[in-house]
């Protein structure tokens, strides 16, 4: 409906403001336009000879009223009069205000009839004082004096975003909020927008527009009064990474989804709107480097408050809907799954129709798979004694189908043509639609999806033990292994329930509860498909920078088969994972406490185990027992070797427990690292353990502030007996003098110490030349990442240059070392035998340094084996030097020159020393792309020409 502004005469007016050369350019451009919207054609000769007042009756006539005044606008905006198109808005005021009441209240009848599906009186469209104060704050700057055009809203996938969204356009369509700052919200799907092949802002604008006809000009000739919802857009995939050139700059131009999104989100078109994105938190961090300054909020889903709102909506009565939530408190994973907006509607209905034919809830709402299994039969199950017809199994059948073609298509939205393929016939859709099992999407196209995502989900997984993915229509649906391989992929964030539910549809009762739905026994395959899947992942190597290790705990804990846990347990060796939640640390008890041949074990955790921590609640004793649980593989694991838990912090009691375990006569741990980690006791009872435990050969405290009292009980229990530690590593520990001082009696007994990155100070270098003097059985010493200089330098090589100094191992990286310390370390290198590998890469040693260096390592009192130069300023000059070295070294099997500018002349100088007969390196550090092409021929052809030479720029 059109402005009552825009009266007949109204368009005749601004017609009689063109001059006459610019109402013929008027006309033709009023030609293209017509032809580029597809409108009826008005003959040209009637257009080419009209005068004003004629054009503007032909207008009228032909096209109606709102379609008049919209070519109108877009050939003004194409004439650069845009004066025209800011004065009939502005002149307009009064009316413009009326018509903007009408277009939100045409939308807000859209919205309660589409946008917001009643499912049931919990999901209704009352929105709550506290959910419009969030919103209202979305645009709220968190530093004074910001204006905010742009907000990222991250949130995990099912935790209410799209919600979010439908209650703020119904907010703003009922004038509740931002009234004056927006006079248009416009929502875009991305689900449903990626099945589009092109599209331009105008005709996503008209698909969402209440009326018949979208006045677009009128709309955009004030953008920045206009906000657009972009609603997941990963599933696009848009990470504004296109090039300038395939964006677009107008909003009647066509583009694929991707690209025009990309081109609002890069304000290449229509830069002054505001733009509300949601994503999923792991895309969200991609995205947020790459958008102009955003303000970036997190939707952390229900709290506690809401959760018990949505249970009173449901039972309509505070005593049953206390006693339920109590029951939903006791069960973590519940509780977590109610955050989500959906699911806790869904775990309500669940929850009051088992307390209305008098069963045990808390039985119901043991896990996540009984709850959706009974939320589907419900509704397929006729309120009659028979139990379930044939055309609901049918129904839900077809249902599964389609679910697990979109989950491995990557679809949630789906055509007419789609559900007939899954056996969904034209005649079941008004059943599935009052069911609201589906729900229409909003635009032209009759387009479907489920309820929610972890719905279908749920339907994917059943669909494995009704039928054969083998005989599905879709050619993407794989087998059940692939389906638990993809799961468990890193890279495969957009399944989030589906491997469970799949495990979880193989507890016995969920088995008979699905034989005695469906009428016949499923399929007794999925189990052992799934254990030849596991020994499979077993037996991969790294399988935790490949395997979500946490999911698959999960899937275990859902299935609460203590034999299969077992089973599947004893195939893994090395476990990493992390633990974030009382949800995380529940399975993974559940399942650690069944490993029999765990050798490696590393863990994170933080804000879960931390009573007394500020704003953080104290763990249980429920806690305590999971953590009892994972902490108990020290004593039940006769293979287990290395623990390292990092990035953590324990409370005392938390701490208490693993010290228990470490001290018990049947740990034979024989690695414990221990870094980054924050204790809330004592520090001497961590160091105990070096006491009690005999097996104990390395211990890593890096990332651990140590003070001086830290370190004399160090010392204490190194110096111990009964301690058997000979490698200790105290990366970034910030020691100070007097620590150093206590630290260094410490050294003398060990044969591997890495000190990098402690801020080590000018009075340690003394005491670390004594322990160098003293200690016959030290190794390595890393003191990488301290500002050391060349007067720390000297003091050390002196030490060095005595035959009494047995180092073989002497790390020195990123320790402001000069060319002038180079001069000390030459001298260290002809009279020190002993030293093997140096490490000096990240100092600014230069050409002058790197020619004093080679003067000594051409000795043949030098046994060096393994030299690092990485980014240490060389050039081509120092290059003749250094193949003198190749030639004269009986040792040299490695050097690493990484990030210098060496030139072509300094590679063929050193390509030289390669071909010489006496030259033994075995691996070159060169980046290849740092050179032109004729170079990186000539080390492709040295590769080729001596077989036992790799030249790689991975170290």
């Amino acid at each position: 409906m059109a402005s009552p502004f825009f009266a007949d005469f109204g368009l005749m007016w601004y017609l009689q403001e063109l001059k006459k050369k610019e109402f013929m350019r008027f006309k033709e451009l009023f030609k293209q336009e017509t032809s580029q919207l597809g409108l009826r054609q008005i003959p040209w000769a009637e257009v080419k000879r009209a005068s004003r007042e004629e054009l503007a009756s032909l207008l009228l006539e032909h096209y109606e009223e709102q379609q008049a005044w919209d070519v109108t606008f877009r050939v003004f905006q194409r004439m650069d009069r845009q004066d025209l198109c800011e004065r009939a808005t502005r002149e307009s005021t009064g009316h413009s205000k009326m018509y903007q009441a009408h277009v939100r209240e045409k939308f807000c009848s859209i919205l309660v009839k589409e946008a917001i599906p009643a499912i049931h009186k919990s999901y209704d469209e009352n929105i709550i004082q506290d959910e419009l104060q969030y919103v209202e704050s979305l645009f709220t700057p968190k530093t004074p004096g910001k204006v905010v055009h742009t907000v990222l809203l991250r949130g995990k996938q099912g935790s209410g975003k799209t919600h979010l969204l439908t209650k703020l356009m119904l907010a703003w369509s009922r004038g509740h909020l931002y009234l004056d700052r927006f006079f248009y919200i416009f929502y875009f799907c991305c689900q449903e927008l990626k099945h589009l092949p092109v599209t331009s802002l105008a005709e996503l604008i008209s698909s969402t527009w209440p009326d018949a006809s979208a006045p677009v000009s009128q709309i955009l000739a004030h953008p920045e009064k206009i906000l657009f919802l972009v609603d997941g857009l990963e599933q696009l995939g848009c990470d504004l990474s296109e090039p300038e050139s395939e964006l677009c700059q107008g909003w009647g131009e066509a583009r694929p989804p991707r690209l025009l999104l990309s081109s609002l989100l890069k304000r290449k078109m229509v830069p002054e709107c505001c733009l509300l994105i949601t994503v999923t938190m792991e895309f969200g961090l991609e995205l947020e480097a790459r958008l102009a300054d955003p303000e970036v909020r997190m939707l952390m889903g229900f709290g506690n408050r809401d959760i018990q709102e949505c249970l009173y909506r449901v039972f309509q009565d505070l005593q049953q809907a206390t006693e339920a939530f109590c029951i939903i408190q006791q069960n973590a994973q519940i509780l977590e799954l109610c955050r989500l907006p959906v699911p806790c509607w869904l775990v309500s209905t669940v929850l009051k129709l088992e307390m209305d034919r008098g069963a045990d809830m808390a039985h119901a709402c043991s896990r996540s798979t009984p709850l959706y299994a009974s939320f589907l039969f419900h509704l397929f199950t006729p309120r009659m004694p028979e139990g379930p017809s044939w055309q609901g199994q049918a129904q839900l059948h077809s249902l599964c189908s389609l679910a697990v073609q979109g989950m491995w298509a990557n679809c949630m939205v789906f055509g007419e043509q789609d559900l007939r393929r899954n056996g969904i016939a034209d005649s079941d859709l008004p059943a599935l639609l009052e069911l609201r099992i589906l729900l229409r999407c909003r635009g032209p196209e009759p387009r479907y999806k489920f309820l929610h995502s972890s719905i279908q989900e749920f339907c994917a997984a059943l669909f494995y033990l009704l039928k054969s993915p083998g005989h599905h229509p879709h050619p993407a649906v794989a087998g059940t292994q692939d389906l638990l391989l993809t799961f468990l992929d890193k890279s495969r964030t957009h399944w989030v329930f589906l491997g469970c539910f799949l495990f979880g549809l193989l507890h016995e009762r969920e088995r008979q509860r699905l034989d005695t739905f469906f009428g016949f026994q499923l399929s007794n395959e999925v189990k052992q498909q799934l254990y030849q899947c596991l020994k499979v992942l077993g037996q991969t190597k790294d399988l935790h920078k490949k395997v979500h290790l946490l999911a698959l705990f999960y899937c275990l804990f859902e299935m609460q088969d203590e034999a299969f846990v077992r089973q599947a347990m004893a195939l893994l060796q090395e476990l990493t994972f992390p633990i974030s939640s009382r949800t995380d640390l529940e399975v993974s008890a559940h399942c650690l406490k069944h490993c029999s041949n765990l050798r490696q074990l590393s863990l994170s955790m933080k804000l879960v185990l931390t009573r007394g921590e500020k704003g953080q609640g104290s763990e249980s004793d429920s806690d305590l027992l999971h953590w009892y649980q994972v902490c108990s593989v020290l004593t039940t694991n006769g293979h287990l070797h290395t623990l390292r838990v990092k990035d953590s912090t324990l409370s005392e009691p938390a701490f208490a427990v693993l010290f228990n375990q470490l001290s018990q006569p049947n740990c034979i741990l024989e690695n414990l690292l221990m870094t980054n980690v924050n204790f809330h006791c004592e520090s001497w009872r961590l160091f105990e353990v070096l006491m009690h435990n005999p097996n104990l050969k390395h211990l890593n405290l890096s990332n651990t502030r140590l003070g001086h009292e830290d370190v004399k009980w160090l010392r204490d229990m190194l110096n111990h007996p009964t301690c058997h530690v000979n490698k200790l590593v105290l990366v970034n520990c910030k020691l100070k003098a007097d620590e150093c001082r206590v630290f260094a009696s410490i050294l003398m007994d060990n044969r591997k110490i890495r000190l990098a990155f402690c801020s080590l100070s000018n009075w340690c270098w003394d005491y670390l030349a004594e322990v160098l003097l003293t200690n016959r059985t030290l190794k390595v010493l890393d003191l990488s990442l301290n500002i050391m200089r060349d007067e720390g330098l000297n003091v050390l090589c002196e030490a060095l240059r005595f035959p009494s100094c047995s180092l073989e191992v002497l790390c020195l990286m990123q320790c402001s070392i000069t060319e002038e310390g180079c001069r000390d370390l030459a001298a260290a290198l002809t009279t020190n035998g002993n030293l093997r590998n140096l490490q000096l890469s990240g100092n600014l040693l230069k050409d002058t340094g790197v020619k004093l260096l080679c003067g000594a390592l051409a000795q043949p009192s030098c046994h060096m084996e393994y030299l690092g130069l990485e980014d240490c300023g060389l050039t081509g000059a120092c290059c003749g030097d250094l193949a003198t070295v190749l030639t004269s070294s009986r040792t040299l099997i490695l050097l690493n020159l990484i990030d210098n500018r060496l030139g072509h002349h300094g590679v063929v100088l050193l390509c030289e020393g390669l071909r010489h007969p006496d030259c033994n390196l075995h691996l070159l550090g060169l980046r290849r792309t740092m050179f032109r092409p004729e170079t990186q021929a000539l080390l492709l052809d040295e590769e080729e020409r001596n077989p036992n030479l790799i030249i790689t720029d991975d170290w």
